[in-house]
């Protein structure tokens, strides 16, 4: 990797690196140990109940820079009812504990899981907000054939959110965290072949993310034109977010067409990235 090594990380992620067997960990640790000053740091994922003073000594000691827990929720009906085996309370006293002892804290949530609604999805990125995490994934849940969580969705005991329900509540997210200053370093799965073929339910798309950033900037100019009197509009936003405002396939324009608007696009490198600027078009 050459000089490029410094901006990558080593990752252990997968599973609950903490959980697994102690000598295997100790033992994977160590195979990267004389490669740790060549990169930015090591990174790895866990469970929010392995998570202890003499665990975060030893990933201390190695060189580790970062750990991310999977907390998924911070309702604790909803981590029981999928099963989860932590509770809220766990995934408190772990942020804390990793935050005193100098790590990035990342924090993984899943939306849409089974008896989970908007209320939760949302009380959940807010408890997020409060756990002052460095960074934060977003996961809207994925129902995976031959899984319990896939019986139920046959059974009609699980209704999972609609992908336009599911991108309307992760663009609300979003938003909350970056004016909570916390990276979102990931929304959606990532796509692969397995993913497609192995899940059922409709509701993933390969371009989450985009989706959610398109519906951010459409909410944001809805709320703005309702105080501009003529359709003829002018839509400022910063240069690097001109096709998230466009949205994908030109969503969005489209959408404001629709509704009767003659939209002009500007940019302003002043603007934030999630900020907008709605003028009528006359008055300038």
């Amino acid at each position: 990797m050459g000089d490029d090594s410094h901006n990558c990380e080593i990752a252990f992620f997968g599973g609950s690196f903490t959980a697994i067997d102690r000598g295997y960990m100790v033992s994977l640790l160590e195979a990267v140990k004389p490669y740790v000053n060549s990169f930015k740091g090591i990174r790895l994922s866990t469970r929010p109940d392995y998570i202890d003073d003499e665990i975060l000594t030893i990933l201390k000691d190695y060189g580790v820079t970062t750990i991310e827990l999977g907390a998924q929720s911070m309702d604790d009906n909803v981590l029981a009812a999928n099963n989860r085996g932590h509770s809220t309370r766990d995934v408190k006293k772990a942020s804390e504990l990793i935050k005193q002892y100098g790590f990035d804290l990342g924090l993984q949530m899943m939306t849409g899981l089974y008896k989970a609604d908007f209320s939760s999805d949302l009380h959940t990125s807010e408890e997020f907000a409060e756990l002052s995490p460095d960074c934060v994934r977003i996961y809207p849940t994925v129902i995976m054939k031959d899984t319990e969580l896939a019986d139920l969705y046959l059974n009609k005991d699980y209704v999972p959110y609609s992908l336009d329900e599911s991108v309307e509540l992760c663009a609300q997210i979003i938003e909350l965290f970056y004016e909570n200053d916390i990276e979102v370093i990931r929304v959606g799965l990532h796509y692969s072949d397995s993913l497609i073929d192995g899940s059922i339910g409709g509701n993933y798309h390969p371009a989450f993310k985009e989706l959610c950033e398109n519906k951010i900037f459409l909410n944001k100019i809805l709320k703005s034109i309702i105080n501009v009197n003529s359709k003829d509009i002018i839509v400022t936003v910063n240069p690097s977010s001109v096709s998230k405002m466009i949205g994908q396939n030109k969503s969005n324009l489209r959408k404001l067409t629709d509704m009767g608007y003659m939209v002009k696009i500007e940019k302003d490198n002043k603007l934030n990235k999630y900020d907008v600027s709605v003028k009528d078009k006359t008055g300038d």
